[in-house]
């Protein structure tokens, strides 16, 4: 079975999908089977993305990628800041 990424946007539409095969009266097994996933991963997904819209994931998404960026600029400033410390005690 090939494995399949899926955007924020697609996930959210697919767990609005399971919603309304579950009211329908179909179990949260068969809802998942049906766009594609297991059960586990439906789970997965509600976990993490179940009360969010579309823009909220766009804003989620776009807040990961900038604490990414910010982490890779304080490592950076953290490295510099040991290299200057050991040139300043002598030690190179």
């Amino acid at each position: 079975m090939s494995k399949k990424t899926y955007t924020a946007e697609q996930i959210i539409v697919h767990l609005r999908e399971v919603e309304v095969l579950c009211s329908q009266g179909k179990t949260v097994a068969e809802a998942a089977r049906q766009i594609g996933v297991t059960e586990q991963t439906y789970y997965r997904w509600r976990k993490q993305y179940g009360g969010m819209n579309s823009s909220d994931a766009k804003r989620l998404k776009e807040l990961e990628k900038e604490n990414a960026r910010l982490k890779k600029l304080v490592a950076d400033l953290s490295l510099d800041n040991a290299i200057l410390k050991d040139v300043a005690e002598g030690k190179f």
